[in-house]
């Protein structure tokens, strides 16, 4: 199957949070507060997602109040924090949302990720994912985690099911 084929059948995107969301880096200040870099261009593509009936959700291995205050502000769903297994944690997700692991795409950058993206419809590394993570994928993106590279997934997939000229056009 070929990545047009593929991206035309997605209904959920999942999404890693380091290194996918973020650029990997964590920062803890001297009072152990930790921060995160989100990228605002892959929120507002994680809006236009939402406004085309898509579905979506976060996994990760950590727990952090920053990912939960971020979902929150995008309204994402689907959040799991704190997953040993982002297998299994992705398979109900799916069962949850009555979607296919066809319809599914899986952003990754590391080996926790290797599984559901190899499981998956469509499944993504980021540019500096793992080098094991990008030759597994069934595509690879140009922008690297924290930098894009959700909205560019985001804008591959929308523009092939013909929705993404649409979705912006609302802006005007």
């Amino acid at each position: 199957m070929n990545l047009t084929q593929r991206c035309s059948k997605i209904r959920l995107l999942l999404c890693d949070v380091d290194g996918v969301l973020t650029d990997g880096g964590i920062m803890i200040d001297n009072d152990g507060v930790e921060s995160k870099r989100f990228h605002t261009r892959d929120g507002m593509a994680l809006v236009l997602w939402q406004m085309a009936g898509h579905e979506l959700g976060w996994i990760s291995a950590r727990t952090s109040k920053i990912v939960a205050q971020r979902a929150a502000e995008l309204k994402v769903p689907w959040v799991k924090q704190g997953v040993g297994d982002k297998r299994e944690a992705a398979r109900a997700i799916m069962r949850e949302v009555s979607v296919t692991a066809d319809q599914t795409c899986y952003i990754g950058d590391d080996f926790p990720d290797l599984g559901i993206l190899t499981d998956v419809g469509l499944g993504v590394a980021v540019a500096d994912a793992a080098s094991e993570l990008r030759d597994a994928a069934h595509h690879v993106t140009v922008c690297p985690g924290g930098q894009g590279a959700v909205r560019e997934t985001i804008e591959m997939i929308l523009q092939t099911q013909q929705r993404w000229n649409e979705l912006v056009s609302r802006f005007r």
